[in-house]
């Protein structure tokens, strides 16, 4: 198992935010984190990162990661793309794309790995020398899983996606995840609102309540339980 997550508490100052979390991510599944708002989705991909202080067990490899900084775990091959993009918008696209590879060495690599992040977003190939801040919200997003890819990460964790994106924008990126997951066998684990996207992409759901994982399952039997879909997810 490639990422295995044991009895993980997270604590913002003398705040508890998740209580004896656990689950596991293999190579190349996509797993998804659903549940309202205040759940803990963003703290465990935050915990994940090393951006929030924990207790318990998280390995990746079979090595604890826990309490690591967040440098070191991005370069054992974990990317995340925070919600709101966190693109540098005064730099162009392309400078964003080499901003990603800053923790590699191989710049042959590098630029054919810009071409490959070209082939996926040809939208943001048109806009290479454009800055950052004048793409539309849903170029910005793109922008910033393509600068996430630009590590070549094993484990890609994507926070809200879809957010503030026009429904076709929402359905081509999601299009674009499920074709860099299948070519690329890169694992994935999203955190996202539109539950019904989540459902589709994903193999498998953990649905939270306050903290703790209430229920985990292939995300088909999640998505067909009508009680769950009403209580939990509003659709």
């Amino acid at each position: 198992m490639m990422l295995e997550v044991d009895g993980l508490e997270a604590l913002y100052g003398e705040s508890q935010a998740l209580y004896g979390v656990g689950f596991a991510i293999d190579e190349g599944h996509i797993r998804t984190l659903l549940g309202a708002n205040g759940a803990g989705k963003t703290t465990i991909l935050r915990a994940l990162c090393g951006m929030v202080r924990v207790r318990g067990d998280i390995r990746f490899d079979g090595k604890p990661i826990a309490g690591r900084a967040t440098e070191d775990i991005v370069r054992l091959g974990v990317a995340h793309v925070p919600e709101g993009r966190g693109t540098f918008v005064r730099m162009t696209v392309e400078e964003n794309l080499q901003l990603g590879a800053m923790t590699r060495r191989d710049r042959a690599g590098i630029a054919d790995d810009i071409k490959a992040v070209y082939r996926q977003f040809p939208r943001l190939e048109e806009r290479r020398a454009q800055q950052a801040g004048t793409l539309s919200g849903g170029e910005q997003q793109m922008l910033a899983v393509g600068r996430a890819l630009m590590l070549r990460p094993r484990l890609l964790l994507l926070d809200e996606p879809s957010f503030g994106l026009a429904p076709l924008i929402v359905e081509e990126l999601f299009a674009i995840l499920r074709r860099v997951n299948e070519e690329m066998g890169m694992a994935m684990l999203i955190v996202e609102q539109n539950a019904a996207l989540a459902l589709d992409l994903a193999e498998h759901a953990y649905l939270l309540e306050t903290g703790r994982i209430v229920m985990d399952a292939p995300a088909a039997v999640i998505g067909a339980d009508e009680a769950v879909r009403r209580s939990y997810l509003g659709y």
